[in-house]
């Protein structure tokens, strides 16, 4: 099994940033970390993803150009930086593994999860 730890999440205000930051353990079964997030009655959606087989990096068009997924291997962790936040980006954010994916930003081909940090952009 992989074992995935979410931290990093907070409260504030638009236009501030904020970095989370995802901690893998366990099983080394996966190429693919991806950043997921659920804003309240909303389903999950897929924010960004790190192949670590091939540097690939994906980001749903809502996040281009504010947000950057990066990873340490020396740190097992996968970071999500996140700048120039508005109130849409509010939600529980997720990371996940996957061991094959042709739709990274789905959230159906991941298969382990992490337990999810809080963000809220609030005025």
């Amino acid at each position: 099994q992989v074992q995935l730890v979410e931290s990093g999440g907070g409260y504030v205000q638009p236009g501030q940033s904020l970095t989370l930051a995802c901690a893998h353990s366990g099983s080394l079964d996966f190429d693919v970390i991806g950043w997921f997030r659920q804003a309240p009655g909303k389903e999950r959606e897929g924010v960004s993803s790190f192949s670590t087989v091939y540097g690939t990096k994906h980001y749903a068009m809502s996040v281009v150009g504010r947000f950057t997924i990066s990873r340490i291997d020396a740190k097992n962790t996968v970071y999500l930086q996140m700048s120039d936040l508005k109130p849409g980006d509010t939600g529980i954010y997720y990371c996940a593994s996957s061991r094959a994916t042709t739709t990274p930003l789905n959230p159906r081909d991941y298969d382990y999860w992490g337990q999810g940090t809080r963000v809220t952009v609030s005025s």
